[in-house]
């Protein structure tokens, strides 16, 4: 387990270990492809914009949040994936 100081994404990349015993090949692989939509990645952007010029409400301010919780969640869980194939390849 990785020692911290204080919390971040690393605490749920401890929480998922377990998760990689359940991945296979192509959940792996599918995971590696997860995208934002045109509409939801629009959406991002436009909420982006708005923070770094200082301009979101409360409300925007917590949509932007989930999202970046989100996009963190599915980077760690494509990291993991990517070491799942790492792994496999190497066995192999």
């Amino acid at each position: 387990m990785k020692q911290a100081t204080s919390k971040g994404p690393w605490v749920l990349d401890d929480l998922l270990d377990p998760l990689v015993g359940s991945f296979s090949r192509r959940v792996a692989e599918k995971m590696l492809s997860l995208r934002a939509d045109r509409k939801t990645q629009k959406r991002i952007d436009q909420l982006a914009e708005k923070a770094n010029e200082g301009e979101l409400t409360e409300v925007e301010r917590q949509e932007y949040e989930a999202y970046v919780q989100a996009i963190d969640l599915i980077g760690i869980l494509q990291a993991k994936a990517r070491g799942y194939l790492k792994r496999r390849a190497e066995v192999s």
